[in-house]
């Protein structure tokens, strides 16, 4: 994505900053906003996972099958939204949580759900931009 042999574009990785900012702001207001316990279901990293897989899908097929090249709308949108936006890490965390607290069902079922749907969501995304007929 950045430039070979450390020549960055500044408006590339300002693209990748503000989408970025952009997304782990979103994500931050929802996880403050809905914080849940490790023995509850964690509604807020499941949605933005989910939604940014997605957005992810939607936006790099988009961008790669329907528009025009364009050096900063993959930066702004895929890695720095989409990557703000989503947290594996997170739901890493909250399930080693859910697992310190004896919830192993719940840990297992988010984990799969939160794979499963991520990956459909991909699938749906893709496929609902590529049905769209290309005006020529």
């Amino acid at each position: 994505m950045f430039g070979m042999l450390g020549r960055n574009d500044p408006r590339e990785l300002a693209a990748v900053f503000v989408g970025g900012a952009l997304g782990t702001l979103a994500r931050a207001l929802l996880s403050h906003y809905l914080a849940v316990a490790p023995g509850h279901w964690p509604w807020p990293t499941f949605a933005v996972n989910i939604v940014g897989a997605f957005l992810l899908g939607y936006f790099t097929t988009r961008l790669l099958e329907r528009l025009p090249v364009s050096s900063y709308r993959r930066p702004l949108l895929g890695t720095g939204l989409c990557g703000g936006l989503t947290t594996f890490s997170t739901m890493q965390v909250e399930t080693v949580g859910m697992v310190e607290h004896g919830y192993w069902g719940l840990a297992a079922g988010y984990t799969a759900a939160s794979v499963a749907l991520g990956l459909l969501a991909v699938a749906v995304a893709t496929a609902m931009v590529r049905r769209v007929r290309v005006r020529g």
